[in-house]
């Protein structure tokens, strides 16, 4: 039983990467079908550039495509979904600004409404305080002052 001789072939593909293809031969003598003595391709992805080394591959959004025609129905159709996601997104990014100016002019009015709570307050506070020791000068003004005694000394109350 002889062995099949095998061939192999290197092309490139479209995104430069090298394929390499055994196609095995069967001689003449050899014990295998004919269908099987044809053509036999294995495929196999080699770098282009060997120095390069076993880096990452790239994701689908850093792949470099081809250039669309700008007159195709694909390409008007990516440009009008393009279109529309722009429109929504600023949309959404005005009606953000819109609602934060609002919330910035409710707390403002907040603040106003507790900025003259304060005041209100601070006034009645100093107008108790001022009550409070008006009551109690009268309240000191109104009590005698006990007399003291020298030790030893005895009173005579009447």
């Amino acid at each position: 039983m002889s062995r099949p001789s095998q061939l192999k072939l290197t092309t490139t593909d479209h995104n430069g990467v090298s394929v390499i293809q055994s196609q095995a031969h069967a001689s003449s003598s050899s014990s295998l079908p004919a269908a099987v003595a044809g053509l036999q391709q294995v495929p196999q992805l080699v770098p282009t550039n060997p120095s390069a080394g076993g880096g990452k591959a790239l994701p689908p959004s850093k792949m470099k495509k081809p250039p669309a025609d700008k007159d195709s129905e694909e390409y008007r159709q990516r440009r009008e979904r393009n279109n529309l996601a722009v429109k929504k997104s600023r949309m959404r990014s005005k009606q953000k600004a819109m609602d934060t100016q609002q919330r910035v002019n409710e707390l403002k009015e907040e603040n106003e409404r507790l900025e003259a709570k304060i005041k209100l307050l601070s006034k009645e506070l100093s107008v108790l305080k001022d009550l409070f020791l008006e009551h109690a000068h009268n309240l000191a003004d109104n009590v005698q002052p006990a007399t003291r005694y020298a030790p030893g000394a005895h009173c005579v109350c009447v």
